[in-house]
């Protein structure tokens, strides 16, 4: 299965028409992700064709309204769908205390788990695992605290080689979960075939980093370096570098230069200034440096196969 990444919004500040603010859903080794959760996220995997369902992990980057007014709301509607399942909420400490409030004041307690899992660390850390996947936080450099993610497929079973199982009759079906766990096949008359001529490795772990918000930060390239796609802020163009420094925001450029640092494979930049009218000029600006960038834009789809 593919890495799978729908943009849900993609401008920062206020929301305008067909312009929504930061959110993404990550489909990744069978996981469904939310990655931050602007106004009107609902909405935005409704109008997708998102099972809320799905949903049991939302990651917010940093506490500005822009990255987490919709979060309320998507937790409210779960309660009306009368979800029973536990969401997880991973973000900077005192996101509890925030979405808490809000439901005690309107007398809105959700009748299914809601778990919070605050950050405060300072460094890189990891805050999920299964046997599929680990999320690690990605330190950044804003005006608040605030952290990327870096999602990474473990290593899976190996793949069978069926060109070659078929030529032994003596293997059947209820071998083959063996056969991916690396074991070798003896047969009856007591010869063994190894593991490697009946299988291939395993297929390539993939990875995805989402940095935003952050001003130009090259610390973080030790965490990204070599993962198949990078999204990073590019809420302005190097026009306007002293207000991107100001604000602790990055460059089209200045993205581009961190994707060439770390070899990453593909770019993806958003996390557009509204007064920016035609946003091709930020992947003209970005491919000057770095090729392989594309344009996060509402509805884009990016798979990694």
């Amino acid at each position: 299965m593919s890495l799978k990444l729908t943009i849900l919004g993609c401008h920062s500040a206020t929301p305008r028409v067909n312009a929504n603010p930061t959110s993404q859903y990550l489909e990744i080794k069978n996981h469904n992700f939310l990655i931050d959760c602007g106004e009107g996220t609902q909405v935005q995997l409704r109008k997708y064709g998102v099972k809320f369902s799905k949903i049991k992990h939302v990651f917010i980057s940093h506490l500005h309204g822009d990255h987490f007014f919709g979060l309320v709301g998507l937790i409210s509607t779960f309660r009306l769908l009368n979800r029973e399942t536990e969401l997880h909420i991973y973000g900077p400490k005192g996101i509890k205390e925030i979405i808490t409030l809000q439901l005690k004041l309107s007398n809105s307690w959700t009748n299914y788990p809601l778990l919070f899992h605050e950050l405060t660390a300072t460094h890189s850390e990891l805050i999920f695992e299964d046997s599929k996947v680990e999320v690690h936080t990605i330190p950044l450099d804003h005006r608040v605290y605030t952290n990327g993610f870096l999602f990474k497929e473990k290593i899976g079973e190996r793949r069978l080689n069926m060109k070659v199982i078929s030529k032994y009759k003596e293997i059947e079906i209820c071998d083959y979960q063996n056969l991916k766990n690396g074991k070798d096949f003896k047969l009856k008359n007591g010869s063994t075939i190894e593991n490697s001529e009946l299988t291939l490795n395993p297929t390539t772990p993939k990875s995805y980093a989402f940095c935003s918000d952050t001003s130009y930060f090259p610390e973080i390239v030790p965490h990204i370096k070599n993962v198949n796609c990078l999204y990073h802020e590019t809420t302005f163009l190097k026009d306007k570098e002293n207000l991107a420094i100001t604000t602790k925001h990055a460059t089209a450029e200045q993205a581009a230069q961190i994707a060439k640092q770390a070899n990453v494979q593909q770019l993806i930049i958003g996390h557009y200034s509204g007064r920016y009218k035609n946003i091709d000029a930020f992947k003209t600006e970005a491919q000057e440096i770095f090729e392989n960038t594309y344009l996060a834009e509402t509805g884009k789809v990016f798979e990694i196969n």
